[in-house]
């Protein structure tokens, strides 16, 4: 069962594709967004910089993209509060990290959910001073990621994710259990140096 992540109310909310277990109006919602480009890119030299919420449509917009603009070497995300289809968002991030792109955050950088995800696809991972990381549990609509026994397949497609990007898998443990599916918890430097999550020290804001 795949969950869909969207931003309501300045924290990331999930919903689960399924009409028995979700209110139809979620439902609604993620198929409405899942029809528009709710994915922002610009082209700045050898930067793709990205703004909005991954959805079904922002991979196609990427490798459009990549296609007009071989040349990128590195990935900006600025703010995305998460994704709407982590069916997008995987291979998405496989796709990064098959390019050989780096990731980037701006000290003004806001990132959680499937952002964050898509930030390890990284090469090379650098963020400012500043930046907001925020992550969480996930859930299938009647349990939450921690209720699973750790040896259970439903945790499978986002640990292996995690391990291929990081070389391991502490962090995706770490994320099940730092905030509920209906919140976020905002990584403190601690936190992000401990799982490995950028391969330089946090530059420093200007």
């Amino acid at each position: 069962m795949k969950t869909f992540f969207y931003g309501i109310a300045g924290f990331t909310v999930l919903a689960v594709g399924l009409a028995f277990t979700t209110p139809l109006g979620e439902i609604a919602t993620v198929i409405a967004l899942n029809q528009v480009e709710t994915t922002k890119f610009q082209v700045k030299g050898y930067v793709l910089i990205m703004n909005g919420e991954i959805n079904s449509k922002t991979l196609d917009q990427f490798e459009n993209i990549i296609e007009a603009h071989p040349n990128i070497k590195t990935l900006r995300e600025v703010e995305v509060p998460g994704s709407l289809d982590d069916d997008t968002m995987i291979p998405l991030a496989y796709r990064v990290r098959e390019l050989g792109l780096n990731t980037e955050l701006l000290a003004t950088s806001k990132i959680y959910s499937g952002g964050v995800d898509l930030f390890l696809a990284g090469v090379n991972r650098v963020a400012t001073e500043g930046a907001e990381i925020g992550v969480h549990s996930w859930s299938d609509g009647v349990k939450e990621a921690v209720d699973y026994p750790r040896d259970a397949p439903e945790h499978e497609a986002n640990r292996a994710y995690i391990e291929k990007m990081l070389g391991d898998d502490a962090f995706y443990w770490f994320t099940i259990t730092a905030a509920p599916a209906d919140d976020i918890h905002v990584m403190t430097r601690e936190e992000i140096e401990e799982y490995g999550l950028l391969t330089e020290p946090m530059r420093k804001a200007q």
